[in-house]
């Protein structure tokens, strides 16, 4: 089983850095779609994600096509949005679930929300909120498709 996690256009390099600890976690490989809102080096990419950058694997991709064909097939998407959709905890992840997570102004861009409108979810919030910190999100999402694998292959946390 694999869990891939892209965020397209990602703007706030702490976002990316606590993105990429979480996928470190949980064993989930990392993509981002450029262009980024921040420079790659950026010293607080590195800190948020602490000294577990060499346990995750960290793709960047040009554009959303420039991404591997496997990647890209729709029964793997899972387009995270405030705008509706399913509910995250209700959608059975498929073994190769493919997380995608939008930009932190704006969200997943027209073009992809159009195409795969079928492969929305959200995270349910109180009213007249906008949307929840993208890496608290990502994290949300990574750890309930973990919980319906029943954790496998993680130990319990040291807290």
């Amino acid at each position: 089983m694999t869990l891939d996690v892209v965020l397209v256009e990602p703007e706030i390099p702490p976002n990316t850095g606590n993105v990429a600890r979480t996928c470190a976690a949980v064993g989930a490989r990392l993509h981002l779609v450029e262009p980024l809102g921040f420079q790659w080096l950026d010293p607080r990419v590195k800190r948020a994600g602490v000294d577990y950058w060499h346990l995750v694997e960290v793709a960047r991709h040009s554009t959303w096509e420039a991404m591997p064909r496997d990647l890209l097939r729709p029964e793997r998407l899972y387009l995270f949005t405030g705008r509706g959709g399913r509910r995250f905890d209700e959608v059975p992840y498929a073994d190769d679930a493919v997380l995608v997570f939008g930009r932190e102004s704006t969200g997943l861009p027209e073009h992809l929300l159009d195409r795969h409108s079928d492969r929305w979810c959200t995270i349910p919030m109180r009213p007249g909120l906008r949307s929840l910190n993208l890496s608290n999100a990502a994290a949300l999402a990574m750890y309930e498709v973990m919980r319906q694998r029943g954790y496998a292959g993680m130990a319990p946390g040291r807290g």
